[in-house]
């Protein structure tokens, strides 16, 4: 009688316990690297520079770095260049291989062919100890791994825009995000990892279906429940291409799909290149669904859209006419509103640096959540190019708003970058010096 008397006992323990269990608690912080001599007005919004981020992390380091990277490039010698600004990306150098003395393990996974030929950044750290897999994605998907993201010790992470660069720490405009202190997530993104080192075989095949233990339950339908920054959060990361999400991972596009759809109020965009077509393929085919998606959302729920696009000296000025079709849409009677502005970082006496001095964001935030990835808007970098991306919502009760939740931190970076004097409207394109607009590009707006 007295065992019959215990169990029902017993059972609202285990109950209450599993109600009370906390929420796993992380910390993140917003990061950017600002090219050099580009100033903002004072009292401006800003995030944590790349180069402490990076630093951070490696100082935090203790037992093992996981790096997926599309290249390395640390060093201004890689590019023949003798500039101040490389002594940053030299520094995260020196900081890697003082790890490997330490007998700190490094994992990084990297693209093959190598976009940085002539940098010897990973054979020096191979033949310090570090494990190294190039992963031929030419041959998986006909693609590349233009992947780029750090775990350092199975629960710190940095998901962003910048390339393994010295130029992405000084003359490249990035975004990313910081997770501190997070292994649940850590743990998942590790996942996406192990997917890139395990084909990092000679003659490797893509698994169809992949094996369970790459399976994942956090996704777009079952997101994280967390607290960031004593804030709850939900979050989840996304993979591309679709051959390389295991069970339950979502695809990258669904993410950025489910992200707009979601969202009640606006949606900004920012991206280094907007196409709703193919760029790799000749001739270029059409790709609509992220063009579609926007259309949608500012036609049939009045969401605010705005894009700020980036222009350099490499842009591909045929990107103006898609941004244009969709401004056109614009009507304040009918409450339409997509915005776009073009986002110019000024070369001044930095023309010695190539393929610098641009903005490489790769980011939209809305009323609802952030979208932080690595890839840009058109079709291959969703179907044969590796990438990630980080989906969080966070909803705040804080009436102070002592902490800012993820989207108003990310929207205040967007509205610095769209208020500045680097922004400007496509019918102001002609005479950016710094941007590789048409010849003779006329808007067909009315001012």
């Amino acid at each position: 009688n007295s065992g019959k008397k215990m169990l029902p006992s017993f059972s609202l323990t285990l109950k209450s316990t599993l109600i009370l269990l906390p929420l796993p608690s992380c910390s993140f912080q917003l990061v950017e690297s600002l090219p050099w001599d580009m100033p903002y007005g004072p009292n401006s919004s800003a995030a944590k520079p790349l180069y402490q981020a990076w630093m951070e992390l490696l100082n935090m380091t203790q037992e093992s770095i996981h790096v997926a990277s599309y290249y390395w490039s640390l060093t201004g010698e890689d590019l023949g260049v003798n500039d101040t600004s490389s002594k940053q990306g030299e520094d995260v150098l020196k900081k890697f291989k003082s790890l490997l003395l330490k007998n700190v393990s490094v994992f990084i996974a990297t693209s093959v062919p190598s976009k940085a030929k002539h940098s010897t950044d990973l054979e020096v750290l191979e033949k310090r100890g570090a494990h190294i897999k190039r992963i031929n994605f030419g041959q998986l998907t006909q693609g590349v791994m233009h992947t780029k993201f750090w775990i350092v010790d199975m629960k710190h992470v940095f998901l962003g825009s910048a390339n393994i660069d010295w130029r992405a720490l000084t003359q490249v405009k990035e975004v990313g995000v910081l997770i501190s202190n997070c292994s649940c997530l850590a743990k998942d993104l590790w996942k996406t990892f192990k997917t890139y080192w395990d084909l990092g075989e000679a003659n490797a095949t893509i698994p169809f279906p992949w094996p369970s233990n790459y399976s994942t339950n956090i996704n777009s339908h079952s997101p994280l429940e967390v607290q960031l920054n004593g804030t709850s959060t939900e979050a989840y990361f996304s993979a591309s291409p679709a051959s390389f999400c295991p069970g339950g991972r979502t695809f990258d596009l669904v993410a950025v799909l489910d992200v707009l759809y979601d969202a009640e109020k606006f949606v900004y965009v920012s991206m280094m290149d907007y196409f709703p077509t193919s760029r790799f393929r000749h001739p270029p085919r059409y790709w609509p669904p992220i063009d579609n998606a926007l259309r949608s959302v500012a036609l049939h729920q009045n969401i605010h859209i705005r894009l700020l696009i980036n222009c350099w000296v490499h842009t591909d000025s045929s990107m103006f006419r898609f941004l244009e079709s969709l401004s056109v849409l614009s009507d304040q009677h009918a409450n339409i509103t997509i915005e776009v502005k073009i986002f110019t970082v000024p070369v001044g006496n930095h023309t010695n640096i190539p393929f610098a001095r641009l903005n490489h964001s790769k980011y939209m935030v809305t009323d609802k959540a952030v979208y932080i990835g690595t890839s840009n808007w058109s079709e291959e970098y969703f179907s044969i190019t590796a990438g990630v991306g980080l989906v969080a919502k966070q909803s705040s009760t804080d009436a102070t708003k002592r902490n800012p939740t993820i989207q108003e931190q990310l929207r205040a970076l967007f509205e610095r970058d769209w208020n500045s004097k680097y922004s400007v409207k496509m019918e102001d394109l002609p005479g950016q010096k710094d941007c590789a607009w048409e010849d003779g590009f006329k808007s067909s707006f009315k001012s």
